[in-house]
């Protein structure tokens, strides 16, 4: 139950709805109650009837009133019994959404690092699967469990007032009962974690299969996909029927053990009823309803333990997350107007994942209003740079300053929103192309959309399908062709109107007509804007106003197009080679 601790705060934020529910759960119980004891009573009126100690109308008229008020009893019971499941149920609810609000937003707030780490499949299990399993804990277990302590403290009491020889017999099952649930909750507790993070890899397994399905056709590789996923459904079953074999053994042993207990209440009772040591018959009737209405608490106990079992299980799944602290914390409260000065110092870079120093004492300072590109082979840095502009990551040595304040110094939120981020691999969302857009700035209205578009080369291409802007875009925008996503990103980009612009290589699908347009637009908008840009191809970075060349995360060549090209280089080799690929 330690893990089970993490809901208490929940519990304390609806106390007062819990509470409520408590009391019309002991109510409704209450009402329940009446039944047995009017059976009772119906029973000794036939009894006195037979000895003629009443008439036929006075027996007639006990017999209606009893009649009437197990009827009403059993009304007022349902009643209640409604408002219970109302109150305790929404309760769950509530915490559910409060508790994968928690989760999600925790997420938001992790590092990249974590997402490399980590697979998507599992974080959507822990956020759906794992916080269902919790709410069955924060709804059924207190409402059945309240109903179940209700019904054992008030028909355990009222039998050993009215026959404790009787009650004490009837109740011997019960000690071997809790032994049992005890031994065999331990078990469940191990196969229901197994159970969860089983479901975890078979999330990821088809999530990475629905998501790469173009790979998957393309290669052929159907077949081989099919025979995993049958590998991972009998797994999978035989992880699920371990558990369901426990689980399988709590009801049938809590109807024996119930069983039991009427044979001992028609035996016992019977002999104390020859004897005279009980006052009427229908003291054993009442015995055997009470003993029936605990078939269902005593049952309910074993189901009860699993579901908290399960319950802890994904709770403990879901605190290693919460536990999980951002390496980028946002503590800062700089609001000031970034400007748009850059400067590295001796700026070194390892990556936690791979232990790749991308990032080897870089320093370059870049002015406001500047363009600057970012040239080099792959894996030499590039992007890096760009993330370390925005904060994904925090240096290692060395420092990043904008307007010549530590960066760690501006509130996170503060800065991101003063950079447009065209990133290397462009993401759209399901949903509308306008929407999508319209990201950069939620506010633009239709026609500041279409002039985003516009200035990104891509409002043509918009135009020519049928819902032109209203298109919904599939998964991961795979509607659009790489060069059209990477042209929606940029506008997604220009419409926010930032300070700082970083493009991350995000004219490489696009073709060399099309790029020259984009950076003729991008030159005008950018002109008093300062600007990142990271390219292999010198034609993207040939009229910026600073050239930088990366090797192994280290700068080995900088300064203008005319200067670079001028001296023998990787610069000039770069631009001789592109410009005879672009001659042929």
């Amino acid at each position: 139950m330690k893990e089970l601790k993490h809901l208490n705060k929940y519990f304390k934020k609806y106390a007062l709805k819990i509470l409520l529910g408590i009391v019309i759960t002991i109510v409704a119980r209450l009402f329940s109650l009446f039944l047995p004891h009017y059976v009772n009573n119906s029973i000794q009126t036939i009894e006195k009837f037979v000895g003629q100690e009443l008439t036929l109308a006075e027996a007639k008229s006990d017999l209606f009133e009893y009649i009437l008020i197990v009827i009403g009893a059993a009304l007022l019971s349902a009643l209640f019994t409604f408002l219970m499941r109302q109150t305790i149920i929404n309760v769950s609810r509530y915490i559910e959404f409060d508790l994968k609000n928690e989760v999600f937003d925790h997420y938001q707030i992790l590092n990249l690092d974590f997402y490399k780490k980590n697979r998507i499949g599992d974080l959507m299990n822990r956020i759906s699967e794992d916080i269902n399993q919790v709410r069955m804990y924060a709804g059924p277990v207190i409402m059945y469990g309240m109903n179940s302590i209700t019904t054992f403290v008030c028909v355990i009491s009222i039998m050993f007032i009215k026959a404790p020889t009787l009650a004490a017999y009837t109740l011997i099952p019960l000690p071997f009962l809790s032994i049992l649930i005890y031994q065999i909750s331990k078990i469940i507790h191990i196969r229901s974690t197994r159970v969860q993070e089983f479901l975890s890899t078979l999330s990821t397994f088809t999530q990475e299969s629905f998501s790469g399905v173009s790979v998957i056709k393309a290669y052929g590789i159907e077949p081989k996909v099919n025979r995993e996923m049958g590998d991972l459904a009998l797994q999978g079953k035989n992880i699920s029927m371990d558990l369901a074999k426990v689980n399988a053994w709590f009801f049938p042993l809590m109807i024996l053990l119930i069983g039991i207990s009427n044979i001992i209440v028609i035996y016992i009772g019977g002999k104390q009823y020859l004897a005279g040591e009980i006052e009427s018959f229908g003291i054993i009737a009442e015995f055997i309803l009470y003993v029936n209405m605990l078939t269902w608490p005593v049952a309910v106990v074993g189901w009860l333990t699993s579901i908290v079992q399960r319950a802890e299980a994904s709770q403990k799944r879901i605190n290693e997350f919460l536990k999980v602290e951002p390496k980028i914390q946002n503590t800062a409260l700089e609001t000031a107007e970034i400007k748009g000065n850059i400067r590295f110092d001796n700026v070194t870079f390892t990556y936690d994942d791979t232990n790749i120093t991308a990032l080897k004492n870089v320093s370059f300072t870049i002015k406001s209003g500047q363009t600057v590109a970012f040239l080099g082979k792959t894996g030499a840095g590039k992007s890096t740079i760009l993330d370390l502009v925005t904060r994904l990551y925090d240096v290692d040595s060395g420092i990043v300053l904008i307007d010549d304040i530590p960066i760690q110094e501006f509130n996170l939120n503060h800065l991101r929103k003063a950079i447009g981020t065209v990133p290397q691999d462009a993401f759209l969302f399901s949903d509308t192309i306008a929407n999508n857009i319209r990201m950069g700035n939620e506010s633009a209205n239709d026609s500041e959309v279409v002039a985003a578009a516009k200035k990104a080369v891509v409002h043509e291409n918009i135009e020519g399908f049928t819902k032109k802007y209203d298109t919904v875009l599939g998964e991961r925008g795979i509607t659009l062709s790489g060069g059209q996503k990477q042209r929606v990103s940029i506008a997604r980009a220009l419409l926010k109107d930032p300070t700082i612009y970083l493009f991350d290589d995000c004219l490489s699908a696009v073709d060399t007509e099309t790029e020259e347009e984009i950076l003729k637009n991008l030159k005008e908008i950018s002109s008093n804007k300062t600007t990142l840009i990271v390219s292999h191809r010198v034609s993207s970075a040939k009229n910026a106003d600073h050239i930088i060349i990366l090797e192994n995360g280290e700068i080995i060549q900088e300064g203008t197009h005319e200067e670079l090209n001028s001296v023998k280089g990787y610069y000039q080799e770069l631009y001789q080679s592109q410009l005879s690929e672009k001659v042929d």
